[in-house]
C-alpha cells in the first residue's frame, strides 16, 4: 500500500529484510537545507521485529568532506546538523559516533547531536561494573551538559566519506576529507 503526500511518502506492508514478514514501513520525503541543498530522509520501521533504519542522501552527489567546529556557546545548540549513516560524528578525546551497520542517518541541530551523545554515554554506564569507567561516563555527561548551557568549549567533527553530512554554520571550518583507498 502506497500513500502519498506532498511531501511524504510511505510504503507499507513491504518485506522486513531482518524478521522477512511484511510489516516494513518505508517512509520518504525530500527536504531542501538551506546552504546544503535538497536531501532524501528516509526511514524503514518492522512492526514484528521493531527494526529500524534511517539515512540522509543529498541529491546531488558530493566530494568527501571533513567539517569542524567549536561549539562555546548556548546560540550554537541551534547550528543544524547533517549526518548519513556514512558520516563520523565525534568530539575528539571523547567520543565517537561511528558509521556502520547500524548507524542512522538523520538532521538535527548540535544540542540534538549532544544529547545522543550523552544517551550513548549513559547506556554505557548502566552495563558498566569498572567504578573508574562509571566515573570517566560521568564526568563526561557533566562536560557535554555544561556545553549545552554555554559553560564549556568543545569541538565538533563530522567526516563523511560521501559528502551527505554537513555542519551548516559559517563558523563551521570545511576541508576535503582524505579517503583511503
Amino acid at each position: 500500500m502506497i500513500y502519498m503526500d506532498k511531501e511524504v511518502e510511505i510504503i507499507e506492508n513491504q518485506t522486513c529484510p531482518i524478521c522477512m514478514s511484511n510489516t516494513l514501513k518505508i517512509i520518504s520525503s525530500t527536504r531542501d537545507i538551506p546552504f546544503f541543498g535538497e536531501v532524501y530522509i528516509f526511514s524503514m520501521f518492522c512492526n514484528e521485529c521493531k527494526f529500524f533504519k534511517a539515512d540522509v542522501e543529498a541529491s546531488e552527489p558530493k566530494d568527501p568532506k571533513k567539517y569542524e567546529i567549536d561549539i562555546s556557546s548556548k546560540e550554537d545548540m541551534n547550528i543544524r546538523i547533517v549526518r548519513s549513516s556514512e558520516g563520523s560524528i565525534r568530539i575528539p578525546r571523547m567520543i565517537d559516533l561511528e558509521p556502520g551497520i547500524a548507524a542512522q542517518g538523520f538532521v538535527s541541530n548540535v544540542e540534538g547531536v549532544l544529547n545522543r551523545f550523552i544517551s550513548a554515554i549513559e547506556k554505557a554506564i548502566n552495563s558498566e561494573e569498572d567504578n573508574d569507567k562509571i566515573k570517566k561516563g560521568k564526568n563526561m555527561i557533566k562536560k557535554l551538559r555544561k556545553v549545552t548551557w554555554g559553560q564549556e568549549t568543545i569541538k565538533l567533527v563530522i567526516e563523511d566519506p560521501t559528502g551527505n553530512s554537513a555542519i551548516i554554520s559559517e563558523k563551521a571550518i570545511i576541508s576535503p576529507l582524505k579517503v583511503k583507498k
